[in-house]
């Protein structure tokens, strides 16, 4: 949620741009909530690829690698929790007006 706080905050004038051009509030709304899933998306691909490392890693050296039991369901349940958090910043992003947006530095 921060880091799509901080992009909303980041891209003030692009968005007052897009509904200055006749953008959609759902279409920015949109915008935001796809950019945070691929954001998530990456982040639970990535978590699984290092579990499977972890898996594979001890056939290949001569130390074990302890992995916890809660280990295997934490890259998909955590971004599903916040994904429901990701919805502030789209919101926040779709209500802008666009002439405050396009002024704002």
């Amino acid at each position: 949620m921060n880091i799509m706080l901080v992009s909303v905050t980041e891209r003030i004038r692009e968005i007052g741009l897009r509904k200055a051009l006749g953008a959609t509030p759902r279409a920015i709304r949109r915008q935001f909530l796809v950019e945070a899933s691929v954001l998530g998306f990456v982040g639970v691909s990535s978590g699984r690829l290092g579990l499977l490392g972890a898996w594979i890693l001890p056939h290949f050296i001569s130390d074990p690698i302890a992995i916890s039991p809660v280990a295997p369901s934490a890259p998909s349940s955590w971004p599903s929790v916040s994904g429901c958090l990701r919805v502030y910043p789209a919101g926040r992003a779709a209500r802008l007006a666009p002439i405050d947006a396009l002024r704002s530095e």
